[in-house]
């Protein structure tokens, strides 16, 4: 049991790395700052597609890595 949830932790951390780092960044300088603002009062759409993807993976891996690193610590006691 021990090994396959550190097999899991491994593999969750390099999905969670890898989809943290393929996701575009948010801002854009000094005009994305000030249009950022604008988006939020007309309310842009929610992202689609990739970026949606990106962002499930991301919060799935990450529910998952948090899940399997606290059982893991609850079996080495």
């Amino acid at each position: 049991m021990t090994t396959f949830l550190i097999i899991l932790l491994v593999i969750t951390s390099l999905v969670l790395i890898g989809s943290i780092l393929l996701q575009p960044g948010k801002s854009a300088g000094l005009s994305g700052a000030i249009g950022g603002g604008a988006e939020t009062l007309f309310g842009k759409k929610k992202a689609k597609g990739y970026e949606a993807i990106l962002s499930k993976l991301t919060t799935i891996s990450a529910v998952i890595f948090m899940i399997s690193a606290l059982i893991l610590t609850m079996l080495q006691k």
